[in-house]
Protein backbone atom coordinates (compact mmCIF):
# COMPACT_ATOMS: atom_id res chain seq x y z
CA UNK A 1 0.00 0.00 0.00
CA UNK A 2 1.38 3.33 -1.18
CA UNK A 3 2.11 6.11 1.78
CA UNK A 4 0.08 9.27 2.37
CA UNK A 5 2.07 11.78 -0.18
CA UNK A 6 2.90 9.34 -2.39
CA UNK A 7 6.35 6.61 -2.43
CA UNK A 8 8.68 7.94 -0.21
CA UNK A 9 11.67 7.87 -2.95
CA UNK A 10 9.20 10.86 -4.78
CA UNK A 11 8.89 12.84 -1.57
CA UNK A 12 11.92 15.05 -2.33
CA UNK A 13 10.47 17.53 0.14
CA UNK A 14 10.89 15.50 2.59
CA UNK A 15 14.30 14.02 1.81
CA UNK A 16 16.26 16.96 1.81
CA UNK A 17 14.67 17.80 5.04
CA UNK A 18 17.84 16.55 6.72
CA UNK A 19 20.25 18.80 5.32
CA UNK A 20 18.39 21.77 7.18
CA UNK A 21 20.60 21.47 10.00
CA UNK A 22 22.89 18.70 9.12
CA UNK A 23 25.11 18.99 12.04
CA UNK A 24 21.99 18.44 14.42
CA UNK A 25 21.50 15.77 12.12
CA UNK A 26 25.37 13.90 12.94
CA UNK A 27 25.20 15.04 16.58
CA UNK A 28 21.61 13.31 17.55
CA UNK A 29 20.89 10.20 14.73
CA UNK A 30 22.27 6.92 16.31
CA UNK A 31 25.47 5.46 14.25
CA UNK A 32 25.63 1.62 13.48
CA UNK A 33 27.03 -1.49 15.11
CA UNK A 34 30.78 -2.76 14.22
CA UNK A 35 28.91 -6.27 13.58
CA UNK A 36 27.12 -4.28 10.53
CA UNK A 37 30.60 -4.66 8.63
CA UNK A 38 31.30 -7.69 9.71
CA UNK A 39 28.50 -9.49 8.89
CA UNK A 40 29.04 -8.53 5.81
CA UNK A 41 32.56 -9.45 5.83
CA UNK A 42 33.59 -6.31 4.49
CA UNK A 43 36.94 -6.05 5.77
CA UNK A 44 40.53 -4.44 4.57
CA UNK A 45 40.70 -3.12 1.24
CA UNK A 46 36.88 -4.15 0.76
CA UNK A 47 35.61 -1.12 -1.85
CA UNK A 48 32.45 0.06 -0.44
CA UNK A 49 30.02 3.12 -2.30
CA UNK A 50 27.82 4.40 0.67
CA UNK A 51 24.51 5.31 -1.31
CA UNK A 52 22.38 7.80 0.90
CA UNK A 53 25.54 8.54 2.95
CA UNK A 54 24.24 11.65 4.56
CA UNK A 55 26.85 13.22 7.19
CA UNK A 56 29.09 9.94 6.85
CA UNK A 57 27.16 7.53 9.90
CA UNK A 58 27.29 4.32 8.14
CA UNK A 59 31.08 5.47 6.14
CA UNK A 60 32.55 5.53 9.35
CA UNK A 61 31.69 1.93 10.46
CA UNK A 62 32.99 0.40 7.15
CA UNK A 63 36.01 3.26 7.23
CA UNK A 64 36.62 1.93 10.87
CA UNK A 65 36.69 -1.78 9.43
CA UNK A 66 39.14 -1.07 6.72
CA UNK A 67 37.25 -0.41 4.53
CA UNK A 68 37.43 1.66 1.47
CA UNK A 69 34.46 3.40 0.96
CA UNK A 70 33.08 6.45 -1.09
CA UNK A 71 30.09 8.04 -0.11
CA UNK A 72 26.92 9.12 -2.28
CA UNK A 73 24.72 12.21 -1.10
CA UNK A 74 22.83 14.54 -2.97
CA UNK A 75 22.56 17.23 -0.18
CA UNK A 76 26.18 19.64 -0.13
CA UNK A 77 24.70 20.51 3.23
CA UNK A 78 25.05 17.15 4.69
CA UNK A 79 28.13 16.11 2.57
CA UNK A 80 30.06 18.29 3.71
CA UNK A 81 30.08 17.21 7.15
CA UNK A 82 31.00 13.82 6.23
CA UNK A 83 33.47 15.11 4.63
CA UNK A 84 35.07 17.27 7.73
CA UNK A 85 35.40 14.10 8.94
CA UNK A 86 37.68 13.20 6.13
CA UNK A 87 34.96 10.38 4.85
CA UNK A 88 35.09 11.03 0.75
CA UNK A 89 31.70 11.52 -0.63
CA UNK A 90 30.67 12.44 -4.11
CA UNK A 91 27.52 14.93 -4.84
CA UNK A 92 24.56 12.95 -6.76
CA UNK A 93 21.66 11.08 -6.84
CA UNK A 94 22.70 7.39 -7.30
CA UNK A 95 20.02 6.81 -10.16
CA UNK A 96 21.86 9.58 -12.01
CA UNK A 97 25.39 9.15 -11.06
CA UNK A 98 28.20 7.91 -13.45
CA UNK A 99 30.48 5.42 -11.85
CA UNK A 100 32.80 6.43 -14.24
CA UNK A 101 33.76 2.48 -14.75
CA UNK A 102 34.13 2.07 -10.88
CA UNK A 103 32.95 -0.88 -9.25
CA UNK A 104 32.78 -1.59 -5.62
CA UNK A 105 32.42 -4.87 -3.60
CA UNK A 106 29.88 -3.61 -1.35
CA UNK A 107 26.65 -1.25 -2.45
CA UNK A 108 25.25 0.00 1.25
CA UNK A 109 22.90 2.19 2.35
CA UNK A 110 22.26 3.43 5.80
CA UNK A 111 18.74 4.42 6.48
CA UNK A 112 18.62 5.49 3.22
CA UNK A 113 17.78 3.12 0.45
CA UNK A 114 13.85 3.82 0.56
CA UNK A 115 14.73 7.45 -0.78
CA UNK A 116 16.27 5.44 -3.99
CA UNK A 117 13.99 4.68 -6.97
CA UNK A 118 12.83 0.86 -6.56
CA UNK A 119 12.94 0.29 -10.10
CA UNK A 120 16.05 1.69 -10.73
CA UNK A 121 18.30 0.82 -7.49
CA UNK A 122 18.31 -2.49 -8.12
CA UNK A 123 20.01 -2.49 -11.95
CA UNK A 124 21.90 0.79 -10.74
CA UNK A 125 23.54 -1.41 -7.90
CA UNK A 126 24.10 -4.30 -10.35
CA UNK A 127 26.03 -1.81 -12.94
CA UNK A 128 28.37 -0.67 -10.05
CA UNK A 129 29.13 -4.22 -8.10
CA UNK A 130 31.47 -6.67 -8.69
CA UNK A 131 30.69 -10.08 -9.87
CA UNK A 132 29.88 -11.89 -6.85
CA UNK A 133 29.20 -8.39 -4.75
CA UNK A 134 26.66 -7.29 -2.36
CA UNK A 135 23.66 -4.84 -1.92
CA UNK A 136 23.50 -4.33 1.55
CA UNK A 137 21.06 -1.84 2.69
CA UNK A 138 20.11 -1.67 6.78
CA UNK A 139 18.31 0.46 8.76
CA UNK A 140 17.86 1.11 12.61
CA UNK A 141 14.73 -0.35 13.81
CA UNK A 142 13.67 0.97 17.73
CA UNK A 143 12.04 -1.89 19.65
CA UNK A 144 8.73 -0.99 21.32
CA UNK A 145 8.72 1.05 24.84
CA UNK A 146 6.98 -0.41 27.70
CA UNK A 147 3.18 0.28 27.29
CA UNK A 148 3.33 2.86 30.06
CA UNK A 149 6.47 4.77 28.81
CA UNK A 150 4.76 4.61 24.84
CA UNK A 151 1.46 5.98 26.78
CA UNK A 152 3.37 9.28 28.20
CA UNK A 153 5.52 9.57 24.54
CA UNK A 154 2.07 9.68 22.55
CA UNK A 155 0.11 12.22 24.81
CA UNK A 156 2.55 15.92 23.51
CA UNK A 157 0.95 14.40 19.75
CA UNK A 158 -2.13 13.87 20.73
CA UNK A 159 -2.81 17.42 21.61
CA UNK A 160 -0.15 19.36 19.40
CA UNK A 161 0.46 16.94 16.18
CA UNK A 162 -2.21 14.10 16.10
CA UNK A 163 -1.20 12.95 12.57
CA UNK A 164 2.46 11.81 13.64
CA UNK A 165 0.33 9.40 16.57
CA UNK A 166 1.51 6.79 15.04
CA UNK A 167 4.79 7.52 13.77
CA UNK A 168 7.95 6.70 14.08
CA UNK A 169 8.38 8.29 17.64
CA UNK A 170 5.74 6.60 19.51
CA UNK A 171 5.32 3.59 17.64
CA UNK A 172 7.76 0.06 17.97
CA UNK A 173 9.62 0.68 14.95
CA UNK A 174 12.00 3.79 13.41
CA UNK A 175 10.98 5.51 10.12
CA UNK A 176 9.49 3.39 8.11
CA UNK A 177 10.38 0.21 10.37
CA UNK A 178 8.96 -3.13 9.02
CA UNK A 179 7.03 -2.01 5.96
CA UNK A 180 9.91 -0.79 4.44
CA UNK A 181 12.02 -3.98 5.28
CA UNK A 182 9.63 -5.74 3.33
CA UNK A 183 9.23 -3.70 0.58
CA UNK A 184 13.27 -3.82 0.27
CA UNK A 185 12.91 -7.62 0.66
CA UNK A 186 10.01 -7.76 -2.33
CA UNK A 187 12.21 -5.91 -4.23
CA UNK A 188 15.23 -7.78 -4.32
CA UNK A 189 13.23 -10.99 -4.92
CA UNK A 190 11.62 -9.78 -7.72
CA UNK A 191 14.85 -8.41 -9.65
CA UNK A 192 16.62 -11.05 -11.80
CA UNK A 193 19.78 -9.04 -10.60
CA UNK A 194 20.23 -10.46 -7.62
CA UNK A 195 19.80 -13.80 -5.67
CA UNK A 196 17.72 -14.61 -2.78
CA UNK A 197 18.53 -12.00 -0.06
CA UNK A 198 19.70 -12.45 3.03
CA UNK A 199 18.85 -11.04 6.63
CA UNK A 200 20.62 -10.09 9.53
CA UNK A 201 19.62 -8.82 12.79
CA UNK A 202 21.87 -6.64 15.46
CA UNK A 203 20.66 -5.85 19.12
CA UNK A 204 21.95 -3.11 20.68
CA UNK A 205 21.01 -0.16 23.14
CA UNK A 206 21.40 3.18 23.92
CA UNK A 207 20.59 5.96 26.81
CA UNK A 208 19.10 9.34 25.77
CA UNK A 209 18.96 12.09 28.39
CA UNK A 210 15.61 14.76 27.72
CA UNK A 211 17.92 17.01 25.52
CA UNK A 212 19.11 14.13 23.47
CA UNK A 213 15.98 12.68 22.54
CA UNK A 214 14.35 15.77 21.93
CA UNK A 215 17.42 16.29 19.72
CA UNK A 216 16.59 13.06 17.66
CA UNK A 217 12.91 13.44 17.23
CA UNK A 218 13.66 17.13 15.85
CA UNK A 219 15.65 15.29 12.97
CA UNK A 220 13.05 13.45 11.71
CA UNK A 221 11.70 14.42 8.39
CA UNK A 222 7.58 14.20 9.09
CA UNK A 223 8.67 16.18 12.30
CA UNK A 224 10.69 18.39 9.94
CA UNK A 225 7.87 19.70 7.61
CA UNK A 226 5.90 20.56 10.51
CA UNK A 227 5.22 24.08 11.35
CA UNK A 228 7.91 25.69 12.88
CA UNK A 229 5.54 26.95 15.97
CA UNK A 230 4.03 23.31 16.08
CA UNK A 231 7.50 21.80 16.35
CA UNK A 232 8.82 23.66 18.96
CA UNK A 233 5.69 23.34 21.31
CA UNK A 234 5.82 19.47 19.85
CA UNK A 235 9.60 18.70 21.39
CA UNK A 236 9.34 20.99 23.99
CA UNK A 237 6.25 18.77 25.74
CA UNK A 238 8.08 15.65 24.69
CA UNK A 239 10.85 16.58 26.97
CA UNK A 240 9.17 17.18 29.76
CA UNK A 241 7.06 14.31 29.52
CA UNK A 242 10.56 12.50 29.63
CA UNK A 243 11.25 14.53 32.34
CA UNK A 244 8.50 13.61 34.40
CA UNK A 245 9.55 9.82 34.19
CA UNK A 246 13.54 10.47 35.27
CA UNK A 247 14.54 12.51 32.42
CA UNK A 248 16.35 9.72 30.53
CA UNK A 249 14.86 6.71 28.11
CA UNK A 250 16.72 3.72 27.50
CA UNK A 251 15.88 3.04 23.84
CA UNK A 252 16.63 -0.71 22.21
CA UNK A 253 17.49 -0.59 18.16
CA UNK A 254 17.71 -3.43 16.36
CA UNK A 255 20.06 -2.88 13.10
CA UNK A 256 18.74 -5.07 10.22
CA UNK A 257 20.32 -5.65 7.51
CA UNK A 258 18.95 -6.98 3.57
CA UNK A 259 21.91 -8.03 2.17
CA UNK A 260 21.77 -10.29 -2.23
CA UNK A 261 24.31 -11.00 -3.81
CA UNK A 262 24.65 -9.69 -7.73
CA UNK A 263 23.96 -12.45 -10.36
Amino acid sequence: MERPGGALHQQQRRAQSFGGDAELYDRARPGYPAAVARGLCAGAGSRVLDVGAGTGKASEVFRDAGCSVLGLEPDERMAAVARAKGLAVEIDAFETWDAEDRHFEFVVAGQAWHWVDPLQGPVKAWAVLEPGGRLAPFWNYRRQFDPEIQQILRAPYRRIAPALIDGSVTGGVSGNGGQTTRETLEQLRASPYFAEPEVQRHHWSQRYLAAQWCALVDTFSDHRLLEPGQRTALIEAVGEAIERIGGELVVDYETVVVSAMRR
